[in-house]
């Protein structure tokens, strides 16, 4: 009896003492990992502060926990690099994955099956890069000019407007008519008004369009319904468009012939929406911003408009025609577009972690978001000095000939994964 209550014993012991040891691996794993920011609501974690001021929320957790750290929010595991090695690892790492990390995001945002994301993806990076590519450049400076002429006709030549609504009403329709089908964009005033409340609409809630349950977003939902019955509405007219210029295809017209080739006609109107929320989201502000900081330092507004009149002559009533030649002697427009680029770069980009990777003395476990934020990379004055100033002469050490722009400059994206029109 002695024996068996030993025995007993004996084998209670050693199940608490593995219970233990198991315990502590798990702990000891647990902190190998950058710390993590939860909060204190199951599933939606930090999700709430920090979907409040997003840009702030992660400089004050850089400073309070360093250089990684992970914030937990809506069920993922977020994991922020700001220094060198976790930089190069979200670059080069092969065991980190952009179209895995945003999947979910296309699927809410535009209602594109996952399925068919992941096989066309790679496929239409290629044909946008060469469309948007150095080769084909030349096509685009004359469409755009002959576009801007015909919206500041419209506008007339008196009145006042604000900047930004100024920017959106010229670039709106002249990138809808560039990028899609000259008659896409509505000429009715009800019909452009309409327009742009959706897209402001759809614009600013897409973050949330993209982690929220879409009944949850009634209006914003209603946007993204409207541009998408816009989309299948004028798909048959943007096949048949034909260009001015040499007919050739538009950028989304040879989008839409790859989808047709592998899948069918059915996600075009989706991949319409997506095309039209990249463009506009981005291009609007960044043109906005670069007027704004332009306009407000008088010497740089003095030496561009010299720099326009030593290349076009004086202003008068003639139409200006635009070619790359020209754009290439206004060196100064340029640095001022990239600065501003710097200074209003996206406030995240993301990887998904398919395998553990190491960053300083971390373990990132597989299924967390890598999250790398241009915004304040850029800011970091051991890349750019005096990081808070307007300073477009700073490009002057970039070689933008070869396109190859200053260290550190994550506006957009690298790899394969880089923004198909970096270089337009």
């Amino acid at each position: 009896m002695l024996d068996k209550n030993m025995e007993l014993i004996s084998s209670a012991v050693i199940a608490i003492l593995g219970c233990v040891a198991l315990f502590l691996f798990l702990q000891w794993k647990n902190f190998r990992r950058p710390p993590c920011i939860r909060g204190w609501i199951p599933w939606v974690g930090a999700g709430l502060e920090f979907g409040k001021a997003p840009l702030e929320f992660i400089e004050n957790a850089r400073i309070k926990y360093g250089p990684i750290f992970t914030v937990f929010a809506m069920g993922n595991r977020m994991t922020f690099v700001t220094e060198e090695e976790g930089i190069n690892v979200f670059l080069k790492s092969k065991n980190v994955n952009f179209e895995l990390a945003v999947e979910n995001t296309v699927h809410r945002t535009a209602s594109i099956p996952k399925n068919i994301f992941l096989t066309l993806h790679e496929k239409l990076n290629v044909i946008m890069k060469g469309k948007m590519g150095t080769v084909n450049l030349y096509q685009f400076p004359g469409q755009m000019t002959e576009e801007l002429h015909e919206q500041l006709e419209n506008l007339g030549t008196h009145g006042t407007m604000d900047l930004n609504n100024l920017v959106r009403h010229l670039l709106y329709p002249v990138t809808v008519n560039v990028l899609f089908n000259k008659g896409l964009f509505p000429t009715n005033e009800r019909k452009i008004k309409e327009f742009y409340q959706h897209f402001q609409t759809y614009d600013e809630g897409f973050e949330y369009g993209s982690q929220m349950p879409e009944y949850l977003l009634r209006n914003w939902s209603k946007s993204k319904k409207w541009f998408l019955a816009l989309f299948e509405k004028n798909i048959p007219d943007i096949k048949t468009y034909k260009s001015a210029k040499g007919n050739s295809m538009t950028l989304f017209q040879a989008v839409m012939d790859i989808i047709e080739k592998i899948t069918n006609e059915q996600n075009c109107p989706n991949y319409g929406l997506l095309m039209l929320w990249a463009s506009l989201s981005n291009a609007v502000p960044v043109a906005f911003w670069t007027l704004a900081f332009i306009l407000s330092h008088s010497n740089i507004h003095k030496a561009i408009m010299e720099d326009i009149s030593s290349v076009f002559g004086t202003a008068g009533k003639d139409r200006i025609k635009v070619s790359e030649d020209e754009l290439e002697k206004l060196l100064l427009i340029k640095w001022c577009i990239l600065e501003t680029i710097r200074l209003r770069a996206p406030g995240v980009i993301s990887r998904k972690v398919m395998k553990p990777v190491k960053i300083l003395n971390y373990i990132i476990p597989s299924g967390d978001l890598l999250m790398l934020s241009p915004f304040w990379l850029h800011r970091n004055p051991k890349y750019f000095p005096e990081p808070e100033l307007f300073k477009p002469e700073r490009w002057k050490k970039a070689n933008l000939k070869k396109h190859a722009f200053l260290d550190c400059f994550m506006a957009f994206g690298n790899g394969k994964s880089q923004c198909p029109g970096r270089n337009s």
